[in-house]
């Protein structure tokens, strides 16, 4: 009996720390974190204070960091970044429109997490608050440094992350010759014209990459004390929740660890 009653702590509640990206990325995420609250989870989210929905509820507890831009900018950060990719026209037209608009959303992302990992104050939180795991989405480069700056086993939330590096961190093929590239508006079907073409769209992605992910490198360098690369970052993910369904997605195996929960986001209108 005293066996039995000792593993019932075993489904104790824990304490959860998410570190989420803005967007579209929280709206989804966050109906996962309400319930975690509801379940009688601690939870904690970590937000800056300038933010499109990360907003506070009664689910759980938000801790805040102030950022040196405002609100209004970041909005129209983010309609410059929406607006370019839904634009219709020439291919290499839209993909120049959504690489600027992509780095200036970046460059928000990488000021909160510059302002979040220079926060002294709150990083001792985090440091002495002993959290049992962190839920991040790994668009959010900072969760990633995080997770392995407080060494906790780490949950990713995630549609997709630029570059496919998501893909390599789960040692998923991803062959162009059968595998449609963004931008190209080809199909799992196609002719050999087709499969240049998108064997051609994947060139120029490390260098998608290397702009999208290094600022973050040396934020990494920077606070760890150590080289890391988000590849390496991205490896240590304990459980990978992918918001996508097969109904929709070309299919692709799997690894034990990885969970499809597509259709998760459309609880609500």
């Amino acid at each position: 009996v005293v066996l039995l009653l000792s593993l019932l702590g075993l489904a104790a509640a824990g304490k959860l720390l998410v570190v989420p990206a803005d967007g579209s990325h929280w709206l989804s995420m966050r109906e996962v974190v309400d319930i975690l609250g509801q379940k009688g989870h601690e939870v904690v989210v970590v937000a800056p204070e300038a933010s499109l929905h990360i907003k506070p509820s009664k689910n759980f507890e938000m801790k805040m960091y102030s950022v040196p831009y405002t609100q209004e900018e970041l909005e129209k950060a983010f309609q410059a970044f929406l607006h370019a990719s839904f634009e219709e026209g020439w291919i290499f037209k839209r993909f120049l429109k959504a690489y600027k608009g992509m780095k200036n959303l970046t460059d928000c992302w990488v000021t909160n997490c510059e302002q979040l990992l220079q926060n002294k104050e709150l990083i001792r939180y985090l440091e002495e608050s002993k959290f049992d795991a962190l839920l991040t989405d790994p668009v959010a480069t900072c969760g990633l440094i995080l997770a392995e700056h407080l060494s906790l086993p780490s949950v990713y939330f995630l549609r997709g992350v630029p570059c496919g590096l998501d893909l390599d961190a789960r040692l998923c093929p991803n062959p162009p010759s059968y595998v449609p590239r963004v931008f190209t508006d080809n199909t799992d079907r196609m002719s050999f014209l087709q499969r240049v073409k998108n064997l051609l769209f994947d060139i120029p992605l490390p260098f998608l990459c290397d702009f999208v992910f290094q600022p973050y490198l040396k934020l990494a360098l920077e606070f760890l004390q150590r080289e890391v690369t988000v590849l390496d970052l991205l490896q240590k993910g304990s459980v990978w929740l992918l918001r996508l369904d097969f109904v929709l997605e070309y299919p692709r195996p799997l690894m034990p660890n990885i969970i499809p929960i597509g259709g998760v986001n459309c609880a609500h209108k």
